[in-house]
């Protein structure tokens, strides 16, 4: 069994077994025992999957619980820094200074204490020993422990069965989705291609997900299979920065060197790094490449089916990136090569500029106030046309823009537009136009910001802004509806039947929301609600897995946000109303990694009113979070145990949703979640913000980007208006259906994706 195609189908509740096994009805003691052990970390199994785990043998079965236990992350080291945190140690701020004072001023005070491994002295009377796993000044764990609770979860989340034609689906589907793939779907994507040929029937929906297929099909040796691939010298540009840079986007240098300065920077000035980890980073983006590289790019650039001219204006927009690439990659020498003519006309062309640039002429009417001449030139690029929309409205005004566009949409390019550009201007229309409310906008490679409203806004009145909205808010579902009225379903009685889960009237579309870390247990669209079962809310992060002993210093964190002020759950303050914090572990041991809690009380923090708790994770430590680096919560509505001798607090089958930061992370601090304390409801969200502590939040941030949520269409919204212009006729029990959209659906965000948007 391919350990790769265990962990994809996990992601989506299910566990992949080879077509070759076939069911048993007979139960036997090592499925038995795979069964209660499954259930004892959150599991259970669907019948099917039962029946033909019995037809494995006992050492596929043991493959299967590995995969699910590495997942879950048990084996790893999960004691913290206090034994039985739950209540506080009583540890001062004042502690500290005299243990500061007695390590570093030794000789002159003589105080009398322990001495610690880690080699630091804690001076009798200060911190209570006892009830620590390390050296609590300095953040060193000494024991650890792989012990984990267990069963104390009070839902199970069921594993169905997968075959090979759910496999092959399920990759059809990342492959034809388009929307851009999230962290999670395309590190799936990689996993499949690795042991699935590439499908020859399937469009490539987005850009991205195409340079993934090249790089399987290099990696497989069919090199003759990329030249057919590649449609523009973007693509090739985009592959060739995802190999150098692991970036799917096109990242420019002086960006990431921007972020390794401030990653690197420090709050205390001896600890700074910034110009050491900017220097560092240029070094690593310095090109180079053998020859083989070299004739594969200019083979790929000379196959290129878009012409010269046009080539060359779609290489101006990373002209800087490009020149670098072609002295890399000596293409000024392969195009004097025989065979090379059209890589020598593009060369020739792009040196001496002999072409022209179509933004450069739109931004040139613009600004002289064409509205004719900027209109035409913008219907020749519907996907432009339909990103600058709001902002050309109010340069030019509604009315002539929103005509123009509208006449586009009905032309036969307009048909070319991809839908998901209409979802973002049907979803954003409402917040934009709006004078009063922050934006959230998260930049290329940059952190997730607030920005105020368009300043043009104040030329408009409020009756004029809210026509906008409307009249935008139109164009998407006029748009919509002629998706699915050309969408002819193939009825399976003479009344077509649809259930739609209630559930989903809660889950927005993800469109737009790049997700920059990989959900290993289950996947869930950002804006999903987990509704707390229980009294209490535990926090953990997991950090340093498979890494050598070293300081590495990942905090874990929340706000408590009240009407009029804010409390943090931090290192620096481990007690405050309704939360209690592990301690701030500062160095991991060796492989197995170490972890940090946070328990939340809902009844205390509803007696205090508080309206939202942010969770967070850090890195304290120069640099960015950790790789692999674990965060999420758990939630039971039995209480969940700590252990009095080691501080355990894990249970896997009380984790509600956990996510693990990739290599691709450029952030330094993550907010992963909030608490709605009145409803009772965790909001899973990604906001991707800079600074070494929960202090630099920007509460408006996490408002703005909740508001942005609330803005969205809901899959169940969409779904009701495909029954509507369809005439499909709601049941409420997806048994009776013909069309069913459960949650179990909506765990393949592909293919809702696929589904809902049509072709790209």
């Amino acid at each position: 069994m391919e350990k790769d195609l265990l962990r994809v189908s996990i992601r989506q509740g299910a566990i992949f077994v080879p077509d070759e096994i076939l069911p048993d009805n007979t139960i036997t003691q090592p499925t038995l025992q795979l069964v209660s052990l499954l259930r004892s970390i959150g599991y259970a199994v669907s019948e099917p999957l039962l029946h033909v785990l019995n037809g494995m043998a006992p050492t596929q079965q043991a493959e299967v619980l590995d995969v699910v236990n590495e997942v879950m992350g048990v084996g790893l080291n999960w004691a913290p820094l206090v034994k039985g945190w739950q209540v506080p140690t009583g540890e001062s701020f004042i502690d500290h200074i005299i243990t500061f004072v007695a390590n570093y001023f030794g000789d002159e005070v003589q105080m009398n204490g322990t001495r610690l491994p880690c080699g630091h002295l804690i001076p009798d009377g200060t911190f209570p020993l006892e009830r620590y796993n390390g050296c609590p000044f300095c953040g060193t764990p000494f024991q650890t422990s792989t012990e984990i609770y267990r069963g104390q979860g009070s839902k199970l989340k069921t594993l169905t069965l997968w075959r090979r034609d759910d496999v092959e689906k399920c990759m059809e589907n990342l492959l034809a989705s388009p929307v851009a793939l999230d962290a999670t779907q395309a590190d799936s994507l990689k996993l499949l291609l690795k042991h699935l040929p590439l499908p020859q029937n399937v469009e490539i929906g987005i850009k991205e997900t195409l340079v993934l297929a090249v790089d399987a099909l290099l990696e497989l040796g069919k090199e003759a299979e990329t030249c057919m691939l590649f449609s523009s010298p973007t693509d090739v540009l985009r592959y060739l920065w995802y190999k150098h840079t692991g970036q799917l986007q096109l990242v420019e240098p002086r960006v990431l060197i921007s972020n390794a300065r401030y990653a690197h920077a420090h709050i205390f000035a001896l600890l700074d790094r910034s110009q050491q980890g900017a220097e560092q980073k240029r070094t690593q983006l310095k090109l180079k490449y053998n020859r083989t590289w070299c004739r594969r790019v200019a083979t790929w650039l000379n196959t290129l089916p878009m012409a010269p001219e046009k080539a060359c204006e779609a290489m101006h927009a990373k002209r800087q990136m490009w020149v670098r690439m072609i002295r890399a990659l000596r293409l000024s020498e392969y195009a004097k090569r025989d065979g090379f003519d059209r890589l020598r006309e593009l060369m020739d062309r792009f040196y001496r500029q002999d072409y022209d640039v179509w933004q450069g002429r739109v931004n040139k009417a613009r600004l002289a106030r064409k509205p004719l001449e900027t209109l035409s030139l913008l219907s020749q690029r519907p996907g432009i046309f339909a990103r600058s929309l709001f902002s050309n409205m109010l340069w030019f005004g509604p009315d002539a823009v929103l005509e123009s566009f509208e006449k586009l949409l009905q032309s036969a390019d307009g048909e070319k537009l991809p839908l998901r550009l209409l979802f973002t201007l049907g979803m954003y229309a409402d917040t934009w136009f709006d004078a009063n409310i922050l934006r959230v906008v998260k930049p290329l490679g940059g952190n997730t910001k607030s920005i105020p409203p368009s300043p043009l806004l104040r030329l408009y009145t409020p009756a004029q802004r809210d026509d906008m909205k409307r009249r935008v808010r139109k164009l998407y579902t006029d748009a919509l509806r002629r998706l699915f009225a050309k969408q002819h379903p193939t009825p399976i009685t003479q009344h077509p039947t649809i259930y739609i889960d209630p559930q989903l009237d809660h889950i927005p579309l993800a469109i737009g929301d790049r997700s920059s870390t990989i959900q290993d247990a289950s996947s869930a669209l950002q804006g999903t609600r987990f509704e707390v079962e229980g009294d209490a809310v535990r926090l953990f992060m997991q950090w340093g897995k498979g890494m050598p002993a070293q300081h590495l210093d990942m905090d874990l964190s929340c706000r408590i946000i009240y009407d009029n002020r804010v409390e943090d759950c931090a290192y620096y303050n481990l007690s405050p109303a309704g939360a209690r914090h592990s301690g701030d572990i500062r160095a991991i041991p060796d492989q197995i990694g170490t972890a940090e809690y946070v328990e939340l009380d809902l009844p205390t923090l509803e007696k205090n009113r508080a309206r939202y708790v942010s969770f967070s994770s850090n890195a304290y430590s120069t640099g960015n979070l950790s790789v692999n680096l674990v965060v999420g919560w758990m939630s039971s509505a039995s209480p969940m145990t700590v252990s009095d001798e080691t501080g355990v607090a894990y249970d896997p089958s009380t984790v509600q949703h956990q996510v693990r930061i990739n290599e691709s992370n450029l952030a330094k601090g993550l907010v992963f979640g909030v608490l709605e304390v009145a409803k009772r409801e965790i909001i899973w969200l990604e906001i991707p913000f800079g600074g070494q502590t929960i202090q630099t939040l920007n509460i408006e941030t996490v408002q703005a980007y909740l508001n942005r949520l609330a803005a969205k269409t809901t899959i169940g919204e969409v779904l009701r208006m495909k029954a509507e212009v369809q005439q499909l006729q709601m049941v409420e029990n997806a048994d009776e259906a013909d069309e069913a959209y459960t949650m179990e659906w909506a765990k393949d965000t592909a293919a809702v994706s696929r589904l809902l948007m049509g072709p790209s």
